[in-house]
């Protein structure tokens, strides 16, 4: 559950996460799948949506890490 990671804070780059922040990414994709799921949307479309969370999620921090240093 990579995905869940890096939507908690933690840098694809290499850096450190928080626990709190791994649980709370992975409370956040989870509830994304199942909402998406009691809304009968197609599993292909599922993926997708989840695949651009994880993109945006990555997307901000380079912009974080470059402002950072």
């Amino acid at each position: 559950m990579i995905a869940a990671a890096v939507i908690g804070g933690t840098s694809l780059a290499g850096g450190i996460g928080t626990i709190f922040g791994a649980i709370l990414g992975a409370l956040l994709m989870q509830s994304l799948q199942s909402g998406m799921a009691l809304l009968n949307v197609d599993s292909a479309y599922t993926n997708i949506v989840v695949g651009v969370v994880l993109v945006f999620a990555v997307f901000v921090d380079q912009i974080y890490r470059r402002r950072v240093k």
